[in-house]
């Protein structure tokens, strides 16, 4: 008995896409690939940040000198390096002058005691000391006072100095924290675009490396497309087998039964008959 097989095969150019798409990937996926070029990378300080990193290690107790010359302005001793070098002269031409009209006015005590007859006498001496004692409280107060009007401002240009170098120590800083930010974000505002430039150059490697798999990834799913969407348009192929000698003994045996009836082959050894066919 004949049996017939019936297939849906892929027309022979789907096959050879098949196989061509086969070799294509084992040869591509053999080849290792380099990784280096597609590994991150970090864009290197600007020298506008170096700078700023550079001038911030320096200026770190920049302000110190003018602490440190700040200190000399306070304490109790600090206005001694702010007297004026002319203070002296000034006390002693005022005192001069007070002393010369001292005398004018002594000589005047004796001019009235002379003119009044007591000249020489107890009450001349009497107005001379207490002249005298008056003269001299004043001379003394003329002399404290201008003592104190140069230890004043000699305490007021210490203090002003004293302020002068504070705001100097805090000016230095600022004007550094200034030139600091300003070249950060300078070189920052570079690093960014360096970072850019190494970014898309990373992008483009990656491009590149992976265009072959992409491409073949696009082939493929052609390729697979065709396969999967064969069945209408696959060539028909039907196959009979060539019968065995045991299946013709078989239809032999069968078709002289239904020829000769039952009666007619009773007794018959089908063995003997099949052997003597085949």
């Amino acid at each position: 008995m004949a049996l017939t097989q019936t297939q849906n095969l892929p027309q022979q150019y789907v096959t050879d896409l098949g196989a061509d798409y086969g070799r294509q990937l084992a040869g591509l996926t053999s080849l290792p690939i380099d990784t280096a070029r597609l590994a991150p990378q970090v864009a290197g300080q600007d020298p506008l940040q170096t700078q700023a990193y550079n001038l911030a290690g320096q200026g770190v107790g920049a302000y110190q000198p003018y602490l440190t010359q700040q200190a000399q302005y306070s304490g109790p001793q600090a206005y001694q390096g702010f007297e004026s070098p002319y203070q002296q002269d000034v006390i002693d031409a005022t005192l001069l002058e007070f002393d010369k009209q001292t005398r004018a006015g002594l000589t005047g005590i004796g001019q009235n005691a002379a003119m009044s007859g007591n000249l020489g006498g107890g009450r001349e001496g009497v107005m001379r000391a207490n002249y005298m004692s008056n003269q001299d409280a004043n001379r003394a107060l003329i002399n404290s006072k201008l003592l104190q009007q140069g230890f004043n401002q000699s305490n007021l240009n210490a203090q002003t100095a004293f302020n002068q170098q504070g705001q100097l120590g805090s000016n230095i800083q600022n004007f550094q924290t200034a030139d600091i930010n300003q070249l950060g974000r300078l070189g920052g505002v570079q690093q960014l675009q360096d970072q850019a430039g190494l970014d898309a150059i990373r992008e483009a490697n990656r491009l590149e490396t992976f265009e072959p798999y992409e491409r073949l990834n696009t082939y493929g799913s052609g390729v697979a497309s065709l396969f999967s969407g064969n069945a209408p348009f696959g060539n028909q192929s039907t196959v009979t087998p060539n019968p065995t000698p045991l299946q013709t003994a078989l239809g032999t045996g069968i078709t002289l039964s239904g020829i000769f009836g039952n009666q007619n082959m009773q007794g018959t050894d089908y063995g003997k008959v099949i052997g003597s066919m085949a």
